[in-house]
């Protein structure tokens, strides 16, 4: 089987799911925007940059001639983009088939509604292809409003061989709560700054452990200087992939209090029931679909820092119960959520699409 990727190289989504297709013996190609290639990425995975020649969407224009000559010459039996506003449009576009189209979060929660033109962008994308993905329920949902074709919901798992239980990375006598997303305001990093003030009056031997880095993180080092938290808050920036498992393991309770739609399905949520970590999440999104409410852990109001405290700080004085949820967590994502099957689910799908004979 060959596969042509259409996606951004350096997001280690598209990554993951190319290094799944090669290591399973498939002939596998990421064809991406010049802006968006990875040269680290590229160095695992054939990599073919697109052009970018005109400004703004009109770019589109010359990736599709681009992007025509390479389905030409690759002749690949599966054209997947992902990202419909962009690559998908750049897809629909170069009209091969089969064509997938995977939907990723504000390209069908936010784009559509900024007007009508985006509208049907979006309509025209989806009319365009053959198979249509969704990481969650909510989001196929959403994606169901610009189309009545079937949305299949293939979950973004995790590797559960990498995130996993590893009691050896706990602190002793320290409290850690943490998170580990991207630093701006769609993910409530400053909210769960705010929450943790408030925990930490409650719990002085408390710490926050921020990992990730982005636009805003000075922004959220002011605001842990402002609220006197500074000397027990540490904000790692951007770490590698391999090793995050090792910073959510010394977390003992995870926060991912994201305030938008978009976000539409939550891995780190899942990476840290994953590793036996109780996470509490907000009410957006895909969210409350991959955490069990007063199971796996908690929801909680979006926006709101003293809910947010306060169910992180039930987690931090219930040890047994934040226990019992962190055992019942790793069983709902092997249940649910394992890479793997996940995976696997999407190749299924490829060839039950090759079965039915569709071809450009």
């Amino acid at each position: 089987m060959k596969v042509l990727i259409l996606a951004p190289s350096r997001s280690i989504h598209t990554h993951k799911w190319a290094l799944f297709y090669k290591n399973n013996g498939i002939d596998v190609k990421v064809a991406t925007f010049s802006d968006h290639y990875s040269e680290e990425n590229a160095k695992e995975i054939d990599t073919i940059s697109l052009p970018k020649l005109l400004p703004g969407k009109l770019s589109y224009i010359s990736s599709v001639f681009a992007l025509k000559k390479i389905l030409k010459s690759y002749q690949p039996d599966i054209l997947h983009a992902h990202y419909i506003s962009s690559y998908g449009l750049v897809g629909a576009l170069a009209n091969y088939r089969p064509f997938y189209v995977s939907v990723w979060g504000r390209d069908i929660f936010q784009f559509p509604l900024q007007g009508s033109t985006n509208r049907k962008i979006v309509e025209y994308t989806l009319s365009k292809a053959d198979v249509i993905c969704s990481t969650s329920h909510i989001m196929a949902k959403e994606t169901n409003k610009y189309t009545d074709k079937n949305v299949f919901v293939t979950p973004f798992g995790v590797d559960m061989s990498k995130f996993r239980p590893m009691p050896e990375f706990k602190t002793d006598g320290k409290i850690t709560f943490g998170t580990v997303k991207a630093l701006s305001d769609k993910y409530g990093i400053g909210d769960l700054i705010k929450a943790f003030a408030k925990i930490h009056q409650e719990k002085n031997n408390s710490e926050l452990l921020i990992v990730g880095d982005g636009p805003q993180r000075s922004e959220y080092e002011q605001l842990a200087r402002d609220l006197k938290i500074d000397h027990v808050t540490t904000f790692t920036g951007r770490v590698p992939n391999d090793q995050v498992p090792e910073y959510i393991n010394r977390m003992d309770v995870f926060g991912v209090p994201s305030t938008e739609d978009s976000e539409s399905f939550g891995v780190a949520a899942v990476e840290s029931m994953a590793c036996g970590v109780p996470a509490v999440v907000s009410n957006v999104g895909g969210l409350p679909e991959v955490v069990l409410e007063g199971k796996t852990g908690f929801v909680v109001p979006k926006e709101n820092p003293d809910e947010l405290a306060k169910a992180m700080l039930y987690l931090a004085e219930h040890k047994d119960e934040s226990k019992e949820m962190g055992i019942a967590g790793i069983e709902h994502v092997k249940a649910n959520y394992n890479w793997t099957d996940n995976a696997n689910g999407m190749l299924e799908l490829y060839e039950q699409t090759l079965k039915k004979g569709m071809k450009s």
